[in-house]
């Protein structure tokens, strides 16, 4: 029984890949199997076989064999415009793919921790998507564990974070805000007008701790520790940076904490941070971008960054100091 045209586009469509209809229509086009296996780089065996592979899958003769060449048969005109026509589309999507590459348009995935996110995308991104808006920045917030573990397993494009002591094989690390630990509290808290604060003075005060395993609360018990002074602590522990500000308003509670994240509450009025004797230092927050294979949006968005910040220098795998 005769397969119907009808039967053999739908056979086409769902059982043969983009290396079945190359050699399809090349074949059909340049009726030699030599110059067919050139022109999609393969081996007159290999071109050969996926016609076989054809034959077999649509249930029909594709090609008549001759000594010198190959003539298609009605039955692979009947399927010729198809295959010509799934070819076409394809290469038209990767080229809408490449324009889209050139124009910056695309995904960034970007980890950020939350000093990152507080002092600098709040800021930043929606600069940046204004003039951009057909690139889409995907923003997921985590801390080093996260965005170590999110680049080794290739999640993420960028990743905002504190200098690492050791930056990952193939990335690169760019400094782009200095910061400090500070002691916020509320504008009017009794200590906030007062300077050259020693922590003597701070002994007596009721503080805000960090959640165990943070940077801030890991500074906060090594300041204490070393004057051997008892704290009072608050019973209220939270990474919500919202419940943490309402609290230093309401109450008369101090806490630890990067002066990039209270940065525009101090601007604003709304909170204070002491003025200490001994400085506080911290690592900078920077970009951690790829060394090699960023896609135009990708790069698009770290040029950004760094111009926004004016901070242009890198250190590279290997290159990092340790961590305080």
């Amino acid at each position: 029984m005769q397969t119907t045209s009808s039967v053999l586009l739908n056979r086409l469509m769902a059982r043969a890949r983009l290396r079945h209809m190359q050699v399809l229509v090349q074949l059909a086009e340049l009726g030699s199997v030599r110059r067919t296996a050139q022109a999609v780089g393969m081996t007159q065996p290999g071109v050969s076989q996926i016609v076989a592979d054809l034959e077999r899958m649509l249930d029909v003769t594709l090609f008549h064999r001759h000594s010198r060449c190959v003539r298609p048969t009605p039955a692979c005109t009947d399927v010729l415009p198809l295959a010509r026509q799934m070819l076409l589309g394809l290469a038209a999507s990767a080229e809408a793919v490449s324009a889209r590459r050139e124009l910056g348009q695309g995904v960034v995935r970007l980890i950020a921790s939350t000093s990152a996110i507080n002092g600098l995308l709040v800021r930043a991104l929606p600069e940046f998507n204004r003039a951009n808006p057909a690139i889409q920045v995907q923003v997921r917030e985590g801390e080093r564990d996260d965005q170590m573990l999110a680049i080794a397993r290739g999640e993420i494009d960028l990743a905002l974070c504190r200098q690492p002591p050791v930056v990952p094989e193939g990335w690169a690390f760019r400094a782009l805000l200095e910061d400090r630990f500070v002691v916020a509290c509320a504008a009017d808290h009794p200590l906030a007008r007062r300077r050259n604060l020693e922590l003597a003075h701070l002994a007596g005060q009721t503080w805000l701790p960090s959640p165990a395993g943070s940077a801030a609360r890991v500074y906060f018990d090594a300041m204490f520790a070393r004057v051997g002074e008892d704290v009072r602590i608050c019973q209220v522990i939270t990474r919500t940076l919202t419940l943490t500000w309402e609290l230093l308003r309401q109450q008369p509670l101090l806490t630890v904490v990067p002066y990039c994240v209270v940065a525009h509450l101090v601007d604003s009025g709304e909170l204070a941070v002491l003025k200490m004797r001994d400085a506080m230092p911290m690592e900078p927050i920077g970009l951690m971008t790829a060394l090699e294979g960023p896609g135009a949006a990708t790069a698009r968005l770290a040029e950004y960054l760094v111009k926004f910040t004016g901070k242009p220098r890198t250190r590279e795998r290997g290159a990092g100091k340790p961590h305080r």
